[in-house]
């Protein structure tokens, strides 16, 4: 495979495929391969090779050894080796990677950070049970 090319899907290489009529909601770690060829919202937090499918939707945060996308996703995606965007994907979100192929024709909503050494930051919300509280305010006289 070149430098500048995309990965291509070839299906009996890949370790584990969630087929086309698989909607999933929920948190997925793997280690090796996997390809979603159908729908998954939630958190993708793995070691290995996401391969996204022509006709996949995906919204979730993306952590990942590399990923190589032909569908739609929208949510952060951290790749510790590489992200290839082909043609034919879209990606809405920021993307952090030291490694990027995108191929002409994709569509691409977000910021880049190419820094073999940055590590993947995503703003934390969090909510303080406090303040929502209501003040109470001082007696009129």
């Amino acid at each position: 495979m070149s430098k500048t090319s995309i990965t291509e899907i070839i299906e009996s290489e890949i370790d584990t495929v969630l087929a086309e009529d698989i909607d999933f909601n929920g948190e997925l770690k793997f280690s090796k391969s996997l390809m979603i060829k159908g729908k998954f919202d939630g958190k993708i937090n793995a070691d290995g090779h996401l391969f996204v499918g022509p006709n996949a939707y995906i919204k979730a945060e993306i952590r990942t050894g590399k990923l190589t996308c032909y569908g739609k996703i929208d949510g952060n995606v951290f790749a510790k080796e590489r992200i290839e965007l082909s043609n034919e994907s879209v990606l809405n979100g920021d993307i952090s990677t030291p490694d990027i192929v995108i191929e002409s024709g994709c569509k691409f909503n977000g910021k880049c950070i190419m820094d073999e050494k940055a590590q993947p930051q995503i703003k934390q919300t969090t909510t303080n049970p406090n303040q929502f509280e209501k003040k109470s305010e001082p007696e009129k006289k």
